[in-house]
């Protein structure tokens, strides 16, 4: 488990809050974070709140302790990391209950102040840029947040795209019960999101291309959203392309592979963030992804 216990030595009659500034040498942005999220503890288990005065000589933290699975950086400085994320793990726990993600990753080889700049969908591969401390995270989340980049996408799309198509279609929260489907709409409504998908090889086979997605603007499932509106929907997309049923199944983890195979087409999202180029402190970095499975799938 990543999350385990760890016993303090504190000063009794103090707030929780102010014992946490004073006798742990914490900030007050970390203090309030293990609050908020009921992370600190009394001898019997019970989380203290904000304001709870400590009546015991020890208090117990629930502390992210990071290990590995033999995941390494693709490429890494003094300020920086960048991790090539297979399919199917999460970049941050989703709960205590999380027993791996990348973030275990990070925190292994780089320390507690490690942490992503961005973030990928579990099941999307590829490239994650991971700064190393908190100022450098900062910066490199703001690089993202103003579009300071360039990234691309691998994905493999249901049927045939035969030349460069430009998706320009607004994207608003669909409104039903599944709570993180997108959908397109009008100009008048939603955040503007454009897509450039340019083919790279059809499997007349398997009625299948292999694109390559580039997105212009960062909404939440773009190019799986803006492909499927086109009627090219990625392989394996258990959200788009499927009955809401399905989604919802897929979403509380009670889809089983065999349902999953037969309505989405594969085991698992066919889509890579392959590319990603950026400028930091002058020096201008092209990082290309090394995980192949999304070419083998193509191929096979």
């Amino acid at each position: 488990m990543p999350f385990v216990l760890k016993k303090f030595k504190v000063i009794k009659n103090k707030t929780i809050q102010i014992s946490l500034l004073q006798d742990l040498d914490l900030d007050r942005r970390q203090s309030s974070r293990l609050l908020s999220r009921g992370r600190i503890f009394r001898s019997d288990n019970s989380a203290y709140k904000v304001s709870d005065i400590i009546n015991e000589d020890y208090i117990y933290i629930a502390m992210f302790e990071g290990h590995t699975r033999g995941l390494k950086p693709l490429f890494t400085t003094s300020d920086f990391a960048i991790f090539d994320k297979p399919s199917n793990l999460v970049i941050h726990p989703n709960s205590k209950k999380t027993e791996y993600s990348l973030l275990d990753e990070i925190r292994y080889h780089f320390g507690d102040n490690a942490n992503q700049a961005h973030r990928i969908d579990a099941e999307t591969s590829g490239l994650v840029l991971v700064g190393r401390k908190e100022s450098v995270t900062n910066a490199l989340a703001t690089m993202f947040e103003e579009k300071e980049y360039k990234k691309s996408y691998l994905t493999i799309v249901r049927g045939e795209i035969k030349e460069e198509i430009t998706i320009d279609k607004n994207l608003k929260k669909e409104g039903k019960s599944i709570g993180v489907k997108m959908t397109t709409c009008s100009k008048q409504e939603g955040k503007s999101s454009i897509t450039i998908i340019k083919p790279i090889k059809y499997n007349k086979e398997k009625n299948q291309t292999l694109v390559e997605a580039i997105p212009i603007t960062g909404r939440q499932h773009q190019i799986r959203i803006h492909l499927h509106s086109i009627g090219h929907t990625i392989l394996g997309d258990p959200i788009y392309g499927v009955e809401d049923d399905i989604a919802q199944s897929y979403l509380t983890k009670t889809l089983d592979d065999k349902k999953r195979f037969e309505t989405s087409g594969s085991y698992r999202l066919w889509l890579q963030a392959n590319y990603l180029e950026f400028t930091y402190k002058g020096v201008i970095y092209k990082i290309y992804s090394k995980n192949k499975e999304i070419l083998a799938q193509f191929e096979s």
